[in-house]
């Protein structure tokens, strides 16, 4: 094996499989990089078994050849290279690397004991704009559950019908979700999967991203190809909560405001609240004010008056402040945005309208 590769696009391609490599210790062969050299192009693999990436990239293939290196090591060593070309020599036992005045040995793992690439056969595809969808998964991703007990509310529902995206996450205290209008290659009917929303968040930011992504699903997987990447994980298996089921059919009131000011109100007052994440919101209607106000039994009271509009009754409720700032994070670039209140002991709906529809679902605290 030998070949010869710039150091800035080794580079990338190891930033890009980086997030399969395994941290099992008891299978070290899951810790390395299966590299593959043939006809003008290098194929990095990596796996933990629950997912697996694949990404070629151009080279001076010399001579043809397998190896598997730790992904770590390789990663520590290519990206503290000079930008110039990196020379990979392979024989028994041992890789030799070499770029300009810079040479290193590292020893290899026998490729024969790395997991072949997962196989697959799509019941369904959908190509979908993949910027679009980051901003999407970025509005999501973070209402997921990290109880393991619980797997289907770890992931994200993301459903394609008649040219809307739409993507729903929840981890049973709040829900999250977001739809938006595009053209989408989806086959007749509905395409729906239920994707780990680490897994969608990170695929979505890998440097080898695309304007395109295509979304396959097979009875067990889920694959993402775009460019000269392939990402293959495990699909969550089961039925998603039925969210609307939890949506008030009206509200009481209904109080318009600027994201980013509440934000910032927001992470004033909750300066107070250390060992009480709840903030207490209310509404004056004929005031046209939200007052938001916090209180410590050990380290005192906070208030802040904000400038509103309001539609319907005076109402009161308190919620925790640091998801109700994960919602407005999410919406600040739309700016304006909702909040719809039924009752103190009700959820507090948050909604935005823009190029991306966000409505944010959250269960009060006790006042």
């Amino acid at each position: 094996m030998k070949f010869t590769v710039s150091q800035s696009a080794l580079a990338k391609a190891l930033a890009v499989v980086s997030k399969g490599i395994g941290s099992q210790a008891t299978l070290p062969i899951l810790a390395g990089v299966h590299i593959a050299a043939h006809e003008g192009t290098i194929e990095l693999q990596t796996t933990n078994l629950n997912i697996s990436i694949r990404h070629a990239i151009p080279a001076n293939v010399e001579e043809d050849g397998v190896t598997v290196v730790s992904g770590k090591i390789l990663s520590n060593v290519v990206k503290n290279l000079p930008d110039a070309a990196v020379v990979f020599d392979g024989g028994d036992g041992g890789v030799e690397i070499s770029c300009e005045k810079s040479h290193f040995r590292l020893n290899t793992l026998d490729p024969k004991d790395f997991p072949e690439f997962p196989t697959f056969d799509l019941a369904q595809q959908v190509e979908l704009p993949s910027p679009l969808l980051a901003s999407m998964v970025d509005k999501v991703y973070k209402v997921t559950s990290k109880d393991t007990s619980r797997p289907i509310l770890a992931g994200v529902l993301i459903t394609v019908e008649d040219n809307t995206i739409r993507l729903v996450a929840t981890d049973s205290y709040r829900l999250a979700v977001c739809d938006a209008s595009s053209e989408t290659s989806s086959a007749e009917g509905t395409f729906e999967a239920i994707v780990p929303g680490v897994t969608f968040h990170d695929v979505l930011t890998l440097p080898s991203m695309t304007d395109r992504v295509s979304i396959g699903l097979t009875e067990s997987q889920i694959v993402f190809s775009f460019g000269s990447t392939t990402y293959v994980s495990r699909r969550i298996e089961g039925n998603f909560p039925n969210f609307r089921q939890l949506l008030p059919a009206s509200c009481n009131t209904t109080v318009r405001l600027d994201a980013s000011q509440l934000a910032q109100a927001l992470r004033r007052v909750s300066v107070i609240a250390l060992s009480n994440p709840s903030v207490r919101f209310d509404v004056d209607a004929d005031g046209s004010l939200l007052k938001l106000s916090a209180s410590s039994p050990d380290q005192g009271e906070s208030t802040e008056l904000l400038s509103v509009d309001v539609e319907g009754q005076s109402m009161s409720i308190a919620l925790n402040y640091h998801y109700v700032l994960d919602c407005v994070n999410a919406a600040a670039q739309d700016k304006d945005v909702s909040l719809e209140l039924l009752s103190s002991m009700q959820p507090a709906i948050f909604k935005s309208y823009a190029a991306i529809n966000y409505l944010y679902l959250l269960m009060p605290v006790r006042m």
